[in-house]
């Protein structure tokens, strides 16, 4: 009888133990809050992505990478069209004339109209860095549930980025 209650009483811390550390897992994985403004239209954060798979891309308009980046981009939009996909493209360059690294909201809109791709900013780099964006470019995948699937820093410019992003997508959609 003892021993019975000394081993129900350690399956349960064991139990508890385990439970802790799936959450402690799943908190770890769990995008920060954010909230992105878009050059046309409202702000995009993280809970109205709730309930799509979002890519997020991090770039400046002047990284010769941009343009691969934008293409990849487009072609993942189009390739899971209707699939809860969102896809954007996050530009990290201040919003201050004033900076040297200015871009004004004009010339990211031609952007995004020559490649067909959103674009939201991140003037000031703070949600880049909290999503663990530590070079450009880079790709975060956030899943229907808010948590980071997946993340790819830096940029091959001989690989195929939408090949290696749709591996991706399709295990998380």
């Amino acid at each position: 009888m003892l021993n019975t209650v000394r081993t129900s009483k350690l399956l349960a811390a064991a139990l508890v133990t385990v439970a802790m550390a799936v959450s402690v897992s799943r908190a770890r994985n769990q995008a920060p809050d954010f909230s992105l403004r878009a050059i046309d239209g409202q702000a995009v954060t993280s809970e109205s992505l709730r309930g799509e798979v979002a890519v997020l891309a991090f770039g400046a308009s002047w990284l010769p990478l941009t343009r691969n980046q934008m293409e990849a981009l487009k072609k993942l939009a189009d390739q899971y069209a209707g699939r809860s996909l969102v896809v954007y493209w996050v530009s990290t360059e201040s919003d201050s004339a004033k900076s040297k690294n200015y871009v004004a909201d004009d010339q990211l809109r031609e952007l995004a109209r020559k490649y067909k791709v959103a674009v939201l900013r991140d003037p000031d780099g703070a949600i880049s860095k909290r999503l663990g964006v530590d070079q450009l470019p880079s790709v975060i995948i956030i899943d229907k549930r808010g948590q980071i699937a997946a993340a790819m820093g830096g940029m091959d410019p001989g690989a195929d980025l939408s090949k290696q992003l749709a591996e991706r997508l399709n295990k998380v959609l």
